[in-house]
């Protein structure tokens, strides 16, 4: 079964999420560079604390609690350095780090060492620039695990739609290489099942087909920014958990509709992007 991961830092939310069965709990750190990058997009921009990370942590019992730091940054005004950043997070309770928007390996050399061990690694990979470089990155010692950024990754490559690189081939690529490496890895966002541009169940399937671990439940999976009601909130987690699971047993048991969802996700990708002009 996929790791889902949802951020949030509201605690209830959190613990709605964990009932329902989403495996990490996603607490998002990450604004330096990221208002200018993704400038007029509609992404999700969060800027959570530290005082977050611990909330989110005292909250859940089971679920693994994720963050994401900033890029390797330092003298960014009223904001402490990689370093300190790293060790109040740590400090905080986080699960796993994730490191993102790296372009060189002497950042993800850093990030590695800054951690030390001290709780699991991940890495976003989301710059054209890290792909160039995929092979010395999984080179080095430390990484547990790697996440395929298909947003900024699409914007870094003048993309019109994210899930062109899922259609391409540029992902099955780089899964090739972390499956080689012995990492797991997984990419990308999905919402409720039947819902997306493109309907998140061709995602899901090509997940099973890469070999895939993890997959980030996006913000219109539950918007919670919407849907004010706490018992919708909870409904709408586990109905869309439960699909999703139902889904994956399906993916398990019969491997054999892969190369034809491959065709049809390749087709709708195509048609979305001429849509898109």
């Amino acid at each position: 079964m996929l790791k889902l991961m949802y951020i949030t830092n509201h605690p209830e939310v959190a613990q709605i999420a964990e009932t329902a069965g989403v495996d990490r709990i996603f607490v998002d750190m990450e604004f330096i560079g990221k208002d200018e990058r993704q400038k007029g997009m509609d992404t999700v921009k969060s800027h959570h604390t530290f005082a977050d990370i611990a909330v989110i942590k005292d909250a859940v019992e089971s679920a693994e609690v994720l963050v994401r730091i900033n890029p390797i940054h330092r003298d960014y005004p009223g904001f402490p350095d990689t370093p300190e950043e790293i060790d109040r997070a740590i400090a905080a309770g986080a699960d796993i780090l994730m490191l993102p928007y790296f372009k060189t390996l002497d950042e993800v050399k850093t990030f590695l060492q800054l951690v030390g061990g001290r709780v699991r690694t991940m890495l976003l990979l989301e710059t054209p620039e890290a792909v160039e470089i995929v092979d010395e990155i999984l080179a080095l010692p430390g990484i547990d695990e790697i996440h395929i950024g298909l947003n900024d990754l699409s914007i870094g490559y003048g993309k019109k739609f994210m899930f062109e690189l899922l259609a391409d081939g540029t992902v099955e690529q780089l899964c090739f290489k972390f499956r080689q490496k012995g990492i797991s890895y997984g990419f990308g966002g999905i919402a409720s099942l039947g819902r997306g541009m493109l309907p998140s169940e061709y995602i899901i399937k090509e997940h099973y087909r890469l070999g895939s671990q993890c997959v980030i439940l996006s913000r219109s999976f539950c918007d919670v920014n919407k849907l004010h009601h706490i018992g919708i909130i909870n409904k709408t987690f586990l109905r869309g958990v439960r699909e999703i699971r139902e889904l994956e047993r399906e993916c398990a048991a019969h491997s054999v509709f892969f190369d034809e969802n491959r065709a049809e996700l390749q087709k709708k990708v195509a048609a979305i992007c001429a849509a898109l002009g």
